[in-house]
């Protein structure tokens, strides 16, 4: 087993501990590995999407370096993009401090997580079925069910290669065995390759990841914004999302409107709000940013 290091220097804000934070709260499991306090590593296994060989992978800060280390048996230099790809690293944010400018409301989201950067799935292809598992499907229920395929048919605590998930043969509720096995011949296929999505205008994008049955408006919206971590979409898909618009901005302006300001990292200030709201509802509904102010 062959092992990589690569070291780069990221460009605009970021921390590690509050972007691992965001992972732990969004992703269907949290990362692999204890968590040693502020500091610590972030640790995780997957398949990595050019071959769907097992890497794990290890990320550490110092100052704006990042020093990332993947260990496996395929191709390491593009496992170690993967790794820089779906925690944001390989974005040149220097412009996101301006975004908190414009937007008193992002800014001050800003201030709270200062050098958060959105992490998505490992790739567009664990984003599809995930998309898959929570449909009509509470999200307990759906990580049972992800835990359950991993322990069955993926290695090493890493989620099934699209090979490995084409041998699922039980009987998922609402068809989800079938549309499954339609997200891995879409991986094998080469339709949800993280890097080619990401290079592709979004609406594209969403066209092409829809191309696999049980995919629809949702699952390419979350695919596209989470599983290739693509950092200027607009989201439109997500309820949570436009509550929480609703409640900074006012029912009175359009969202198109509000998030010319957000240009060009609409999809970190949406998620930023994603996050605003979550903190939100864990402290019983104070807003945390101050009064609603209007964008100038």
């Amino acid at each position: 087993m062959a092992r990589h290091t690569a070291e780069f220097e990221v460009t605009g804000p970021w921390s590690l501990e509050n972007s691992r934070e965001f992972w732990e709260e969004m992703a269907p499991v949290p990362p692999a590995g204890p968590r040693d306090g502020a500091g610590a590593a972030l640790r995780t296994v997957f398949p990595a999407d050019t071959d769907w060989r097992q890497v794990t992978a290890e990320v550490t800060q110092q100052g704006s370096t990042a020093r990332i280390t993947v260990t496996g048996d395929g191709d390491l230099d593009a496992a170690a993009e993967q790794v820089r790809r779906f925690l944001a690293l390989d974005v040149d944010a220097r412009g996101w401090p301006g975004v908190g400018d414009r937007d008193p409301v992002i800014g001050r989201i800003q201030a709270r997580r200062p050098g958060l950067r959105p992490c998505g799935f490992h790739s567009p292809y664990e984003a599809a079925c995930w998309a898959v598992l929570t449909q009509r499907t509470g999200m307990p229920a759906a990580r049972r069910m992800r835990e359950d395929l991993i322990c069955e048919y993926g290695t090493g605590g890493a989620f099934p290669a699209p090979a490995a998930l084409l041998r699922l043969d039980a009987e998922l509720p609402w068809r989800k065995t079938e549309y499954l096995h339609s997200v891995a011949r879409a991986a094998l296929d080469g339709v949800l390759d993280g890097a080619r999505l990401r290079s592709l205008e979004p609406r594209e994008a969403m066209h092409q990841v829809r191309q696999a049955k049980g995919l629809g408006a949702f699952a390419a919206e979350l695919v596209v914004v989470r599983g290739a971590n693509h950092p200027d979409v607009l989201p439109t898909q997500e309820p949570r999302l436009a509550a929480e618009i609703a409640e900074q901005y006012g029912t009175e302006r359009e969202l198109t409107e509000i998030s010319q300001a957000w240009r060009p990292l609409r999809t970190w200030a949406a998620l930023h709000l994603r996050v605003l709201r979550g903190d939100r509802l864990a402290t019983g509904g104070a807003s945390g940013t101050g009064p609603r102010r209007a964008l100038k």
